[in-house]
């Protein structure tokens, strides 16, 4: 999969982008809230290539794709199916360098987009931890709808935590 939005081409990764994809991840901040620590000098091309690997989405693999601005990558979706039937979860990354600039909705607004249209799924959802507030402003202003809030139901590094579950069907989605 890949498309164009007014300002963000939205596409696999490619062997070249190691370097935008190491400065995103390699951030305390970025990495706050997602499921692993932040990448390391060591172990960024093992991490990496798992990206790259995820080509295409099937009901066996996840989808990555790189968010390029100009010739930059700037962001990073995955998408995977779950266990419920026609349902996709989206998680989503983006550098703090373009924080604030409307990157990030447009292109996760325009990715589900896509995942209506081209793969006919029912569902959207997104799982995030309750403290990502940013996180949580971008799933209402694509037209998601918080479905749950789960107390202290996660442990991520060494604590227990939040979850909050974001969802939205193709009558929530609001135009880009």
């Amino acid at each position: 999969m890949e498309f164009r939005t007014d300002r963000l081409f939205i596409r696999p990764f490619r062997s070249t982008d190691l370097q935008d994809v190491f400065d995103i991840y390699k951030d305390d901040d970025t990495c706050r809230y997602l499921l692993h620590d932040r990448w390391t000098s060591e172990d960024r091309q093992d991490k990496f290539n798992k990206k790259v690997k995820n080509s295409s989405l099937s009901k066996e693999t996840m989808l990555s794709l790189a968010v390029v601005h100009e010739t930059k990558v700037i962001g990073d979706l995955s998408v995977w199916y779950t266990d419920m039937k026609d349902t996709v979860e989206v998680g989503y990354s983006f550098s703090s360098e373009i924080s604030g600039r409307g990157y990030a909705s447009e292109a996760v607004g325009n990715l589900v987009k896509k995942l209506f249209d081209e793969f006919h799924v029912h569902r959207i959802q997104a799982q995030l931890d309750a403290r990502n507030t940013s996180s949580q402003k971008l799933c209402e202003r694509i037209g998601m709808r918080k479905e749950a809030h789960f107390i202290k139901n996660y442990w991520n590094k060494e604590e227990w935590t939040d979850s909050i579950i974001y969802g939205m069907l193709l009558s929530d989605l609001k135009e880009f």
